[in-house]
């Protein structure tokens, strides 16, 4: 999600590190109030005595040890996904509860299914132990009873509503893998698990509203939030897997362009000095490749930069071919990869360009993000403007929500992308 890139680090916990978004502080502001008009009640009720900075003082630490409950809960699959060899980037606390994000899926099923089903077992396993804690202290201290008792059942609830059979939520993780497992393709489980997640979502959005128009109750409209919130994660996951279908249905030679010239090697670097300032008058072709030939043997590039560092008298003695970059050098990719292969090598090209090449090995092409954004769009049916394309050019970044690089990282789990992708 963007929101948590806004996010503060606040320190690490077994070498993850711990984040506090700032939606964090108004839930905690909020659920602080609610919970200490909650323990007023309850007291009252009980005939148990506690003033109001008491039930104040309550109503915090009550929420802080939610959210020690919701960090252990992350906690919980952190260390299994740590277990099978999975970085976890960091986790955080929003609005929400948590998130842990990692860096990469679990190669196997039963692995996903391990990581995604540790943290509802730690709220369960939270759960019982307030549940003692409440019956332990019933007669010794009430009022910590009845602290642990709202903890028992908010953990319970914490588990029970993450198991719920949909993405985002653990339950939904819980139904990817095992559809992955007994159907072999990941992709099968994130399209059931993300399916399921958005008729949640929207049972959750109009059951919300419905609370809100006909009970006139305020909480319908939390459980509205959520939905909209799990609407857009798992629309988020339909439009990954979008992505994803292009980045490997398509080929490089589908999506290169011609950004290149043809220089002879035999020129001198004064005669080519002159041709390049022409063009930058007329403002063409300025940032074409030149690619050196001697006849019809192809033999590197020649980068301009070459004349900033050599002195103009220079120029005439020397040509292009002893000033060429060879072909070797110049980052490349064949005609046939899949589009997905260009856009992770385009995230280590020096230039985020790529010289395509032909079955004999000669150029053909080139290809940049603009190229694979303009052919993954195609794709789905999308048209951008030429005009935000060229600013996208000038960038030399991906538009929003077509972050081509991160998704191709995605594909690269397993040994052969094409089997975990495979319909």
């Amino acid at each position: 999600m963007a929101l948590m890139g806004k996010a503060w680090t606040i320190g690490a916990i077994c070498g993850i590190p711990l984040r506090v978004h700032p939606s964090w502080l108004l839930i905690v502001g909020l659920a602080t109030v609610l919970f200490q008009a909650q323990y007023g009640q309850l007291l009252q009720d009980r005939q148990l005595a506690v003033t109001t900075p008491g039930l104040w003082l309550l109503g915090f630490l009550t929420v802080l040890l939610l959210f020690g409950s919701v960090l252990l809960h992350e906690l919980g699959h952190s260390l299994v996904a740590l277990r099978h060899g999975v970085k976890v980037s960091s986790i955080t606390l929003f609005l929400f509860g948590g998130v842990a994000t990692v860096e990469k899926e679990c190669r196997s099923a039963l692995a996903a299914l391990q990581v995604a089903a540790a943290g509802p077992a730690v709220s369960f396993a939270l759960a019982l132990s307030f549940f003692l804690l409440a019956n332990l202290g019933e007669t010794v201290h009430p009022v910590a009873a009845l602290v642990c008792q709202r903890l028992m059942i908010l953990n319970l609830v914490l588990g029970i509503f993450n198991l719920m059979p949909g993405l985002p939520l653990d339950g939904g993780l819980i139904v990817k893998a095992l559809v992955w497992h007994f159907s072999g393709s990941r992709r099968r489980g994130i399209q059931v698990a993300a399916a399921a997640g958005l008729t949640l979502a929207i049972m959750a959005i109009a059951s919300g509203l419905w609370f809100v128009l006909v009970w006139r109750t305020s909480s319908g409209l939390w459980l509205a939030l959520l939905g909209w919130f799990g609407l857009e994660a798992a629309s988020a996951q339909l439009h990954l897997l979008r992505l994803q279908d292009q980045l490997l249905r398509l080929r490089v030679q589908q999506a290169q362009g011609r950004r290149y010239r043809i220089l002879d090697a035999r020129l001198d670097l004064r005669t080519i000095s002159r041709q390049l300032a022409q063009e930058a008058t007329d403002r063409m072709g300025s940032q074409d490749w030149l690619l050196v030939y001697e006849g019809h043997r192809w033999l590197g590039r020649f980068q301009p930069q070459v004349l900033k560092a050599l002195p103009v008298q220079c120029w005439p003695r020397e040509t292009v071919s002893q000033q060429l970059q060879p072909r070797e050098e110049i980052p490349s990719i064949r005609d046939t990869a899949p589009l997905w292969q260009a856009a992770l090598a385009l995230e280590h090209a020096p230039e985020a360009r790529l010289l395509v090449l032909s079955g004999a090995g000669l150029p053909s092409g080139t290809i940049d993000r603009v190229d694979l954004v303009r052919a993954v769009c195609k794709g789905l049916g999308i048209r951008l403007p030429e005009s935000f394309l060229g600013q996208v050019q000038r960038l030399g970044l991906y538009p929003p929500g077509l972050q081509l690089g991160l998704v191709a990282s995605t594909m690269t789990d397993s040994e052969d992308p094409n089997a975990s992708f495979k319909p």
